[in-house]
């Protein structure tokens, strides 16, 4: 039987300082997942969780989102062999995100283009303008050799 998670208290105290999990998922039925290299700190993403990816993800020591482009129950890595597999898992103070701190297998890439990192651009201003500008060029992987995309 899966997990489940009780109703978020509405007592401030009791929800910030209490003993008991209990996430408050957003409308959507998601809380946001901000994910970190447990070597290093390196961000490495920020998905999203219902309430099946937190179980699962508790119950099984591996990272699971919801994918809310595809609207499916996504196990990060299953594909590309890159699992994630939690050190430690916290919660802010309201919990309404969770921090997965993680160790990642294969080539050591979170990102589907194959870089370390989702956060491999910065963006600075030329003019009236935003720019993006490729900080992290390292490619771990060939994600057409991995996915299959042309």
């Amino acid at each position: 039987m899966a997990m489940q998670f009780d109703t978020p208290s509405t007592d401030k105290t009791e929800l910030e300082t209490g003993g008991a999990f209990t996430p408050r998922f957003d409308e959507h039925g998601l809380v946001t997942a901000v994910v970190t290299d447990a070597r290093d700190g390196e961000l490495l993403m920020v998905a999203h969780m219902n309430a099946e990816a937190l179980a699962l993800t508790i119950e099984t020591g591996i990272a699971h989102y919801w994918s809310r482009s595809r609207r499916a129950l996504w196990k990060k890595g299953e594909t590309s062999g890159n699992l994630q597999t939690v050190v430690e898992l916290r919660t802010d103070c309201d919990q309404d995100a969770v921090w997965l701190k993680v160790s990642v297998a294969g080539h050591d890439a979170t990102c589907h283009t194959g870089r370390r990192s989702c956060f491999y651009r910065t963006v600075s201003r030329n003019g009236d303008e935003a720019r993006l500008t490729v900080a992290d060029d390292r490619i771990q992987f060939d994600p057409n050799d991995v996915y299959g995309k042309a």
